[in-house]
């Protein structure tokens, strides 16, 4: 009971603002990790050298795949207002205009959605999007190359990094609580 009247009221735009800034903050901060992991994967037969400097296919596939669970975490209306306003931040982030950045990260949202026929989960989704958008078929073997897949092994062991990139809603409901913004 105490708990919840000490938690921090937050409006869906002030949620959103914390929701874009954590991500792209992890995103930064992580990337280096993630491209150093892929460059020393010993299941590839050479090295893709990755530059960690190289995050924007990274990025908005770590916005669309989180964008994935705000409806298991919300209703459809209060979805379509946070959405707004994360592309409305991420706009500003990336000094473009709204529709652009929601088109292209439901252009993303797409693209993982077809690599990960018929699986529904988007961690999975966001694996290999990353497998793909990074071209790293070029790397492999030539048995899983020849079929155009990721090499189980590596995709498990990717699944396990990119956990670390998916937003911790427990958390976030144990510090703050989201309040309706009055017109």
């Amino acid at each position: 009971m105490i708990s919840t009247l000490l938690k921090r009221k937050v409006t869906e735009k002030q949620m959103a603002n914390l929701f874009v800034n954590g991500l792209f903050k992890i995103v930064v901060e992580g990337f280096p990790e993630v491209a150093a992991f892929i460059n020393e994967e010993n299941s590839f037969e050479n090295s893709p050298n990755i530059s960690s400097e190289n995050l924007d296919h990274f990025a908005m596939i770590v916005f669309a795949g989180n964008l994935n669970y705000l409806e298991n975490i919300f209703e459809i209306k209060e979805v379509n207002l946070i959405e707004k306003n994360i592309f409305n931040n991420l706009a500003s982030i990336y000094n473009t205009e709204s529709d652009i950045i929601k088109n292209l990260v439901r252009e993303y949202q797409g693209f993982m959605a077809q690599k990960n026929i018929p699986s529904k989960n988007t961690l999975y989704a966001m694996s290999k999007a990353v497998f793909y958008k990074y071209k790293l078929n070029d790397y492999q073997n030539s048995y899983f190359s020849d079929m155009q897949v990721p090499n189980p092994i590596f995709l498990k062991r990717l699944d396990d990094i990119m956990r670390n990139f998916l937003w911790d809603w427990d958390a976030f409901f144990k510090k703050y609580k989201i309040v309706v913004e009055e017109d």
